[in-house]
Parts: C-alpha cells; sequence; structure tokens
C-alpha cells in the first residue's frame, strides 16, 4: 500500500476529510512515531505490535561487485514484533 492509497481509505473512512487533511494527519502521525523510536527506543500500539530498536553487530560482507571481502559497520535497525491478535489474523 502506498501512502496515497492510505489517504484514499482515509477519506473514504471519513468524509469531512479532505486528501491534504489526512496527508498532515498520516505525516504528523508517522513523524511521532519516528521521534517517539529515536527517544524511547520503543513504541508499542496495543493490538497490532511494538516497534523497537535493534543494534547490528559489525561483520565482514562481501562486496558483490568485486567480490572483495569488506567490514560492515554497527548499525541501529527498527524491529517489529506483531501483537498476537494481529499474528492471530493473518
Amino acid at each position: 500500500m502506498t501512502k496515497a492509497e492510505l489517504i484514499e481509505v482515509l477519506v473514504k473512512a471519513d468524509d469531512s476529510l479532505t486528501k491534504k487533511q489526512s496527508g498532515q494527519i498520516l505525516d504528523t502521525i508517522f513523524g511521532t512515531l519516528q521521534k517517539t523510536i529515536k527517544k524511547d527506543k520503543r513504541f508499542a500500539y496495543p493490538g497490532f505490535g511494538t516497534f523497537t530498536v535493534r543494534k547490528r553487530k559489525a561483520r565482514m560482507g562481501i562486496d558483490p561487485r568485486t567480490k572483495e571481502k569488506i567490514k560492515i559497520k554497527a548499525s541501529k535497525t527498527v524491529g517489529f514484533k506483531p501483537a498476537k491478535a494481529f499474528k492471530e489474523k493473518l
């Protein structure tokens, strides 16, 4: 699903919302989500799941073009663990 499709779903759910307003709401929600995950290292939405910051260790990899070994730096990523109710609906 794209952002435009999600905006359409919001507009259909509430006729009083315009596409612009729906887009602003989505931007606010996802912006807040990003800030919360960065600050608290976690964001949970009951019935949906939990987003957490995960750390990746430094490791050796292979450059696919040159086949040379390269060192990949340690990094952070976001992991998602779905809630039990969400898993059951899949």
